[in-house]
């Protein structure tokens, strides 16, 4: 064979040696001729769900031990519940379509590894029992007393099948037991009530395989009473010759039940039906009243089943053809801007249309579906005008008659205005009225709507506003109040008037400002607190930020004023103006009900000076300003004055008086007031400012107000030095008027000077101080001189001629009476009237007459207090003597006039010599010479001197 085959002769000879051989996976042993296996399967035709199937393992050999093992598609069997092996039979219990397969078995003998051959493959089909199904006839609801079949029906190739019914719910059923009710696979119910209702299945059985189907799946049976159907009418209730009417024969039922035919009864007449329909709806005209009747219904189905008869539904038909009544919602005139609501009134069941008509009959507007009011938008006054509405129902539409008309009034839309009381710009805790006028003819009752609008977000405030919000918005009445008002109320509020439906037209919104401050009055002074007395002069109180409503009431060191007719509105006037008016000012303003009082204004002196300086407050150091620590002495320059001041509130002697004299030690900003010298009587003379600063710059001044035309010098003074510092701005009225410079001066000083003035430096500012600029003596107009004197001057000669006439009357009266009556000479060679009656006639008048125009020289620069600048005076005296002895009536008249030129002054203002005019007149009797007992003197004085 050669060297190739030598491998494979081995391999054979090792196979053989070893005795085994290999068939698929199995591994046997061989021994030479294998005994061989066979498979039988009871029972032997296909296999039923449920069914035990028995396989045996038979082997063809003289061995009678063997074990056995089981394959299923190759795969080893265990034994399990359902898999049980008992020697040679491998038994399936409960077979399922899982068990089908392919099967083998072969055998081994027990102690020795020797297979038998594998038995051929046998197959093995499972299938499942037949399942029954449940049919129904009727396959509809089933009404209570019918009759119901049930019918089980198994395909399947066998016919011998006995059949059993069972009924429940869910997992839960009965076996029943009629025997009389089942007819092979019918079971059958008759009489079919409520009980009866419920799930039905089915299970056949038989004697040979399969002996048994599987459960049907259940069938429900439903059995209820018989339908009762119900008649609907459209249109409902009444209906009107001409109209459609639709019957509805409405069968409510469960189920899928197809309804063929519907008989109509009327009058109840069930054996002889109205009418027959297949559908639902009988359709008619009601073309008269006849048709008027009680309406019933009855359903059948297919089968011939019949619903039972509906309940009777009358119809009424009415030949009156029904007329609506128009409405407005508003009793008066429309408003502009404003909707109307039309209402077409009726006594009719609902499903009616509705139609609007304007002017005429033929204009149809509108048209409302289902609704019977027209809601109006009016735009302007031409929406005015004549409306009917009509209504209308079915197809086609049967009309209902017109309404009467209605004619709607429309007017242009009144615009509220809101008012503030007291203003609106108020202070906390004040009362506050707001009002809403609508302007409109009439007495129509108004009812108010208020509204507010948030201007400021305080989230401080959030809930408070919102509260006061809700209590506006809640208001009707035309005034809305707020007592003891708060920031949180601050706003803008508006409003509205409502009469019936109408609303007017809202108002501009009035913003209402709350200051978070208290009030506070402010007083000055016009035209300047400095002034002679015999000037005028006017306080002027006000509230800073608010100018309406308000009433004041004035206080002069801390003393109510109650004049208060010089008080009306915010001045306080003194005209003339007189010493006892010195003092220091305040007020005090009210407003509202309740009233509403502000803070007093801070003070404000004010300063009356005499015509003469009888007594002058003097200061040493002599200026306005002073510095806290430093001393100051304060003194009257007259006997039994003493030195009071006006510090903060309240007036107070000086704390350290000795006699005239207050002399401060060291000074506190608490001594800033107003100083003056005061008599025991109250006479206040001489005032003056004075400031104490903590701080390290004052601005030096004089205390006494400036003379017009003199000069005026500012300096500024450290704390340190006491001296002028060589740097300083000065300003005046907070405007810079002169800057790095240790003086400011001004040559010539006039009234437009007047102002507060302060100085800064790199150290500090000082306090602002108010410098006065009084006016001098020449600015006295030389045309008010001229026109006093000549006044005068003409009223005296007017005086002078009467007196001329008079005397020249009598003088005449009494040359007659001589001519009658010659006078006796006496002794001393006068003449003595005869039979004269001295004891009936008095004297004739004798006047005097003295006119003085003078001018007075001014005073030295240096005194404070003069006389007035313009003074004039008149004094007229008249003595009558009613009766004299001795004396008879005057022969003798003269007049004389004295003019006296006296000094002329140096001053610059106008020079007017002195003048003296005298006019006598004297009258000689019996040698005697004497005045006549009348005597009217008339004094004129015009004085020019330096003013203050």
């Amino acid at each position: 064979m050669g060297s190739s085959a030598l491998p494979l002769l081995l391999l054979l000879i090792s196979i053989l040696h070893s005795g085994l051989t290999q068939y698929g996976h199995y591994n046997y042993k061989y021994t030479g001729a294998l005994p061989r296996s066979t498979v039988t399967v009871t029972p032997d035709s296909a296999v039923f769900t449920g069914e035990t199937v028995n396989l045996t393992c038979v082997i063809e050999s003289d061995h009678s031990v063997w074990t056995y093992e089981w394959y299923k598609d190759s795969i080893k069997l265990q034994s399990s519940d359902r898999y049980t092996v008992n020697r040679d039979t491998l038994t399936i219990r409960g077979a399922a379509e899982s068990d089908q397969g392919q099967y083998r078995c072969r055998g081994l003998i027990y102690g020795r590894s020797v297979y038998t051959y594998p038995s051929p493959v046998v197959s093995l089909s499972v299938k499942a029992l037949p399942t029954p199904t449940v049919t129904v006839t009727p396959d509809s609801a089933v009404f209570t007393g019918e009759t119901v079949k049930l019918k089980c029906v198994i395909e399947s190739d066998h016919s011998d099948w006995t059949y059993e019914w069972y009924k429940g719910t869910y997992s839960f059923y009965v076996k029943l037991q009629w025997s009389a009710g089942v007819n092979r696979d019918t079971l059958t119910i008759r009489g079919a009530d409520e009980s009866d209702q419920g799930q039905y299945r089915c299970k056949g059985q038989r004697s040979g395989r399969p002996n048994s189907s599987q459960s049907s799946s259940a069938v429900s049976l439903s059995v209820t009473e018989r339908p009762k159907p119900v008649v609907k009418v459209s249109p409902a209730k009444r209906v009107f010759t001409g109209e459609t009417v639709t019957l509805t024969c409405d069968i409510q039922t469960g189920g899928n039940i197809q309804w063929i035919k519907y008989s109509w009864i009327k009058d109840g007449d069930t054996h002889n039906p109205h009418r027959t329909t297949s559908a639902a709806e009988l359709r008619f005209r009601a073309d008269s009243v006849s048709v008027s009747g009680r309406y019933s219904c009855r359903g059948e189905r297919s089968d011939s089943q019949r619903s039972d008869i509906s309940a009777a539904v009358k119809l009424t038909v009415s030949d009156l053809k029904p007329k609506p009544e128009l409405r407005s919602d508003t009793a008066g005139t429309a408003l502009t801007g404003n909707t109307v609501t039309l209402t077409c009134n009726t006594d009719l069941s609902t499903g009616w249309d509705f139609y609007w008509y304007k002017n005429t009959q033929d204009s149809e507007i509108k048209t409302t579906r289902k609704a019977k009011t027209y809601v109006m938008k009016i735009k302007s006054v031409s929406d005015g005008g004549q409306y009917w509405c009509r209504a209308g129902r079915g197809k086609p539409v049967y009309y209902t008659q017109y309404s009467d008309e209605l004619t709607l009034s429309v007017t242009e839309s009144p615009k509220a205005v809101v008012t503030v009381r007291p203003d609106k710009h108020v202070f906390r805790g004040e009362t506050v009225t707001l009002r809403c006028e609508i302007k409109w003819r009439g007495n129509t009752e108004w009812t108010y709507r208020w509204q507010i609008e948030q201007t400021d977000h305080y989230n401080k405030y959030y809930n408070q506003y919102n509260q006061h919000k809700n209590t506006v918005s809640r208001s009707s009445a035309q005034e809305l109040k707020i007592s003891r008002v708060e920031v949180f109320h601050r706003g803008k509020y508006s409003c509205t008037g409502q009469m019936d439906t109408q609303i007017s037209q809202r108002s501009d919104a009035v913003a209402l400002t709350v200051f978070s401050d208290e009030a506070q009055a402010a007083v000055r002074v016009s035209p300047q607190p400095w002034l002679t007395e015999g000037h005028s002069v006017t306080l002027i109180c006000e509230v800073p930020g608010s100018s309406t409503g308000w009433t004041f009431s004035w206080f002069r060191d801390a003393d109510h004023l109650s004049d208060s007719s010089r008080g009306a509105g915010g001045s306080y006037t003194l005209s003339p103006a007189a010493l006892q008016h010195t003092g220091v000012y305040t007020c005090r303003a009210e407003r509202g009900e309740p009233a509403y009082s502000s803070q007093n204004s801070s003070a404000q002196p004010l300063w009356v000076t005499g015509v003469s300086a009888s007594v002058r407050l003097v200061l040493r150091p002599s200026r306005s300003q002073h510095f806290s620590s430093d001393s100051l002495s304060l003194s009257c320059d007259s006997a039994g004055w003493t030195v009071r001041r006006y510090t903060h509130t309240n007036t107070q002697d000086c704390s350290a008086q000795t006699g005239s004299t207050c002399g401060i030690q060291s000074l506190s900003t608490s001594d800033t007031g107003v100083y003056w010298c005061e008599s025991e009587s109250g006479e206040k003379r001489h005032p003056l400012n004075i400031t104490v600063h903590d701080g390290d710059v004052i601005l030096e001044s004089s205390a006494d107000p400036v003379i017009e035309g003199e000069t005026l010098t500012l300096h500024c003074l450290h704390r340190s030095t006491i001296s002028s510092i060589l740097t300083a701005d000065f300003y005046k009225d907070g405007s810079l008027i002169q800057n790095q410079t240790g003086e400011m001066s001004i040559p010539t000083v006039s009234k437009s000077d007047e102002g507060f003035y302060y100085c800064k430096t790199k150290s500090g500012e000082s306090p602002h101080s108010w410098i006065s600029v009084r006016a001098s003596s020449s600015s006295s107009s030389p045309l008010v001189i001229g026109v006093s004197v000549g006044l005068t001057v003409f009223l005296l000669l007017l005086i002078l001629l009467v007196l001329l006439l008079r005397h020249k009357k009598k003088r005449d009266q009494d040359h007659n009476i001589q001519q009658t009556n010659k006078p006796v000479p006496t002794q001393s060679g006068e003449s003595q009237l005869e039979n004269f009656p001295l004891q009936s006639e008095p004297v004739s008048d004798v006047t005097y007459s003295e006119v003085v125009v003078k001018k007075k020289q001014p005073m030295d620069k240096g005194d404070t207090v003069s006389e007035s600048t313009n003074v004039t005076y008149s004094e007229v005296r008249k003595n009558m003597k009613k009766d004299i002895n001795s004396a008879g009536p005057s022969d003798l008249i003269y007049t004389e006039i004295n003019m006296k030129d006296e000094k002329k002054t140096k001053s610059k203002g106008f020079g007017l010599a002195d003048v003296l005019m005298k006019m006598k007149s004297k009258e000689k009797r019996s040698g005697q010479s004497s005045e006549s007992g009348d005597t009217l003197y008339s004094e004129v004085k015009q004085n020019t001197g330096r003013g203050l």
